[in-house]
């Protein structure tokens, strides 16, 4: 095939696999059905073939009164849309979504349709189930459960059961339809996230159990970030264009392998191009060449626009100042006559760490979210800025754990954008030594780059 696409595949023993989601077609010549057409045209040219196809929800357009109707385009879809794919050789799970199974009609819908395993818990025969493949077991949660209280409600007893059946695995996934952590600033419990009274445990439940990632929709983007080490993957660009954020999102899938080194992706738009990558985990930061960042201004350790798979560190120790709410700096990039392109700080009275980076002159800054330091307090943290997790990747980490947290933000894009400038400020900020002076007794700051292929 002269326009195949090169799979990523295991560098070992492992699985390579294929995820999109929210196509909202099913209706001949509809709109849906040519743009979900591109996408599965890209899906047809990889090589070789994923060993199976991921699909976190709303495959058709759905939201019909009519069960007929809903069955109908549920045939086109299956028959006419995804004809080219043998799904004998290529299994396709799915799991349910707000377009599809909306209320209880259209959830026996879905089961009739479907058919999938009936190993959920009560009630959620055929919606939740489990799939095990030798060494990697895949849960599909139902996040709209109408025995619940429908969108946005998830049961979570049953998903920690089959995790604990199934500690054996050497991989886990978890997926379903709705995130659990908003994306690009789209939030509203239910309606975009689950409910925010499942999400505490339902990420307790992920972190305790070792998944790897949780695959989800739903928001028209691609999104990738992380909390207390667990993966949250969203993507939803296989149709609805109309409705992304022109110039940021885009028609895409993604194609992943998944081994003992940990999972790689590559993120497809319609012409084949590798529009995002990723490689997780992080390599350890033990060994890496740290270089110890005077106070004030120096040259910095990188400049420029780094390559693709380039990881920047930071290790901040210090104590914080007694209670203050002025901004302080602990890291700043400052250039003249602009807001520094990235500053690195505590704010309010909480001495929150802060990211704020200056997009262009004369628009707003955004910003990126961390924990609380709090007054008179001891830190040590890493800090990893991975712009190829975009806007999820500004992380961070207590020095000693392993799990890295991305900072909390409603950006759409991260520092994959930033060219770092030449000179960077340690405790101070771009207008002199008393211009957000970080008023704490103690400060220390190193850095260290790191390509990662």
């Amino acid at each position: 095939m002269n326009d195949a696409i090169p799979s990523l595949l295991p560098r070992n023993a492992g699985h390579q696999f294929v995820i999109y989601a929210d196509a909202c077609s099913g209706v001949a010549g509809a709109l849906h059905e040519r743009t979900f057409a591109s996408v599965n045209n890209v899906v047809r040219r990889l090589q070789p073939p994923p060993e199976f196809i991921l699909f976190p929800g709303d495959e058709i357009i759905g939201l019909t009164a009519d069960a007929d109707a809903l069955r109908a385009q549920w045939r086109h879809w299956l028959e006419v849309e995804m004809a080219w794919l043998d799904r004998r050789a290529v299994p396709l799970w799915h799991t349910t979504g707000n377009h599809t199974t909306y209320d209880e009609m259209s959830e026996a819908v879905f089961r009739e349709v479907l058919k999938l395993p009936r190993n959920g818990p009560p009630g959620q025969e055929g919606l939740s189930y489990w799939v095990r493949r030798d060494d990697l077991v895949m849960v599909f949660v139902h996040t709209l459960w109408s025995g619940l209280g429908g969108e946005g409600h998830v049961e979570t007893d049953w998903l920690q059961g089959i995790l604990e059946q199934h500690k054996d695995a050497r991989y886990k996934l978890v997926l379903g339809h709705h995130p659990v952590y908003p994306i690009n600033g789209y939030s509203g419990s239910y309606q975009r996230e689950i409910g925010h009274e499942y999400s505490a445990r339902f990420w307790d439940i992920l972190v305790r159990a070792g998944v790897t990632a949780y695959l989800c929709s739903h928001i028209l983007a691609f999104d990738v970030q992380v909390h207390r080490g667990v993966l949250q993957i969203c993507t939803a660009g296989a149709g609805t264009v109309h409705r992304m954020p022109e110039g940021v999102e885009y028609l895409h899938c993604v194609q992943a392998a998944l081994d003992q080194d940990g999972l790689r992706y590559q993120v497809l738009d319609t012409d084949g191009v590798v529009r995002e990558r990723l490689a997780w985990p992080l390599p350890s930061l033990d060994h890496a060449a740290w270089s110890p960042l005077p106070r004030g201004i120096s040259p910095a350790p990188l400049s420029g626009t780094p390559a693709p798979a380039t990881l920047v560190a930071l290790r901040l120790s210090g104590r914080t100042a007694a209670a203050s709410a002025a901004p302080q700096t602990l890291l700043c990039t400052p250039v003249p006559d602009m807001i520094a392109p990235l500053w690195l700080g505590l704010r309010g009275p909480n001495q929150t760490l802060t990211l704020i980076l200056g997009r262009e002159q004369g628009r707003s800054p955004h910003y990126w979210v961390g924990p609380d330091f709090g007054d008179e307090r001891d830190f040590d943290l890493d800090i990893a800025f991975y712009p190829d997790m975009g806007p999820g990747g500004v992380l961070w980490r207590r020095r000693g754990d392993v799990s890295w947290t991305s900072f909390a933000a409603i950006s759409a894009t991260g520092l994959e954008r930033l060219s770092w400038p030449a000179l960077w400020s340690v405790g101070c900020g771009q207008h002199g030594p008393d211009d957000r002076r970080y008023a704490g007794p103690r400060l220390d700051v190193a850095a260290t780059v790191i390509a990662l292929s």
